[in-house]
C-alpha cells in the first residue's frame, strides 16, 4: 500500500476514534443539528476504517507466517498462509482504493429527468416516450417516487419534450450517465416500405437544488407570464389562465408548466425546475473548465453528445463512451438498467483511480 494511502487512512482511523468519543458524550444530542451532521461523518468513516482494520490484520498474520518460514517443519504451512494474507490484503487495498474515492456531493439528490424529442419527428417523439417509459419503469424497481413537471404531447404520441421529478435515494448517482443524445435505429409504425430509420432524442438529469436556497435567484431578474393552458386537461383548465412560464433574463432559460389547474402550484414547479436548471448550468461551465485539462471516460455531458444507441431490428443497445454492447434491448427499455448503469459507474470509478494515481 501507497504511503499516502496509508496515511490518509490512519487519519480516519484517528477521527472515528474521536467520533465515538464525540457521539458517546452525554451532551451529544443537545444540538441535534450537529449530533446528525457527526453520526453521517460517522457512517460515511467507519466501514472504511473497518476495512483498514481487516487490511491491518491481513498485515499481521503475513508477518507471523514469515516468522515462521525458519522452521523446516513448518515451511509448506507458512508459505501457505503468506500466499492467502497477501491475496486477501490486495482485494482489500482494491476495495478501499474504490471506498476513498472522492464523494459527488450530488449522489444522493433527486433529480429532474427532461427529455426532448430531435431529428426525427414524430418517431423521435415516440421515443422521448420510450425513454421515460425506461426511467420510470428503473424508478419503479428502485420504489422511487415520480412527479411530473411539465410535458408537451406530439400529435401521434410520444412528447415533444416531458420533465419528471425523480425522488429516491442515490437517484442522481444512478442516472446521472443517461445525460446525452440518445439514438434509436428501427421500423416506425407509420413507415409503410418496412425501411428502418434513425431518430434521436436529448436526455438531460439535473440534481434538484436544495429548496432553492442553493441557486440565489432575483426576482428582478424573472419575467413571468401566465397564459391559458393547451392541450388536455377537460374544460376547467383551458377557461384559466392557469398555466405558467418563467423566463430567467440573465441566461435565457425559459421553464413552462401547464399540468396543473393551479397558478400557484405550476409556478411552484416552475421554479424548482429554473433552480436545478441553471444549477446544471452552473456545473457543465465547471465541468468544462476541468475537462480542458482531463476529458471525462464518461464523456462531457455536452447534450449534443451521442452516448448510446439502440437497435431494435438486432435488438441490442450500444453505449459509445465505454464500448458496451448489450443484446437485451427488450429488458432494458423496460426498465432493467442495472447492469449498464454498473458498467458506466465501473468505468467511471476507474477513471477516478488514475486521476488519482496520476496526481500521486
Amino acid at each position: 500500500m501507497k504511503t499516502s494511502m496509508q496515511s490518509k487512512l490512519d487519519q480516519l482511523a484517528r477521527r472515528l476514534a474521536d467520533l465515538n468519543g464525540l457521539l458517546s458524550h452525554e451532551g451529544a444530542t443537545s444540538d441535534m443539528d450537529q449530533y446528525r451532521k457527526l453520526s453521517r461523518e460517522h457512517a460515511e468513516i467507519g466501514p472504511v476504517v473497518e476495512q483498514y482494520g481487516l487490511w491491518r490484520q491481513a498485515l499481521t498474520d503475513e508477518a507471523t507466517a514469515q516468522d515462521l518460514l525458519t522452521e523446516p517443519s513448518m515451511r509448506d504451512f507458512a508459505e501457505d498462509e503468506i500466499g492467502e494474507a497477501r491475496t486477501r490484503m490486495a482485494k482489500i487495498e482494491s476495495d478501499l482504493q474504490t471506498m476513498l474515492l472522492p464523494k459527488d456531493p450530488n449522489d444522493e439528490r433527486n433529480i429532474f429527468i427532461e427529455i426532448r424529442a430531435g431529428t426525427g419527428g414524430d418517431e423521435s417523439a415516440l421515443f422521448a416516450g420510450d425513454l421515460l417509459r425506461m426511467y420510470l419503469r428503473y424508478a419503479e424497481r428502485n420504489r422511487w417516487s415520480v412527479e411530473t413537471m411539465s410535458e408537451s404531447a406530439s400529435d401521434l404520441g410520444g412528447y415533444k419534450e416531458v420533465i419528471v421529478r425523480i425522488a429516491g435515494q442515490g437517484a442522481y448517482s444512478r442516472l446521472k450517465f443517461e445525460s446525452g443524445g440518445h439514438r434509436v435505429q428501427r421500423v416506425p409504425a407509420t413507415e409503410t416500405q418496412g425501411r428502418i430509420h434513425t431518430s434521436a432524442c436529448t436526455v438531460a438529469v439535473m440534481p434538484e437544488a436544495d429548496e432553492l436556497s442553493e441557486i440565489v435567484i432575483n426576482p428582478a431578474d424573472l419575467r413571468i407570464d401566465t397564459f391559458r393552458a393547451s392541450g388536455a386537461g377537460g374544460q376547467h383548465i383551458n377557461k384559466t389562465d392557469s398555466a405558467v412560464r418563467v423566463t430567467h433574463l440573465p441566461t435565457g432559460i425559459v421553464v413552462e408548466c401547464q399540468d396543473d389547474r393551479s397558478q400557484h402550484k405550476n409556478k411552484d414547479r416552475a421554479l424548482k425546475v429554473l433552480a436545478a436548471r441553471i444549477k446544471d448550468k452552473q456545473a457543465h461551465e465547471q465541468h468544462a473548465k476541468e475537462a480542458a485539462t482531463r476529458k471525462s471516460l464518461i464523456g462531457s455531458g455536452d447534450r449534443s453528445e451521442r452516448i448510446r444507441t439502440y437497435n431494435f431490428p438486432q435488438g441490442r443497445m450500444s453505449d459509445h463512451r465505454i464500448n458496451l454492447t448489450l443484446y437485451k434491448l427488450e429488458a432494458i427499455m423496460d426498465g432493467d438498467l442495472d447492469e449498464l448503469i454498473g458498467a458506466l459507474v465501473s468505468e467511471h470509478q476507474a477513471e477516478l483511480l488514475a486521476a488519482l494515481g496520476d496526481a500521486e
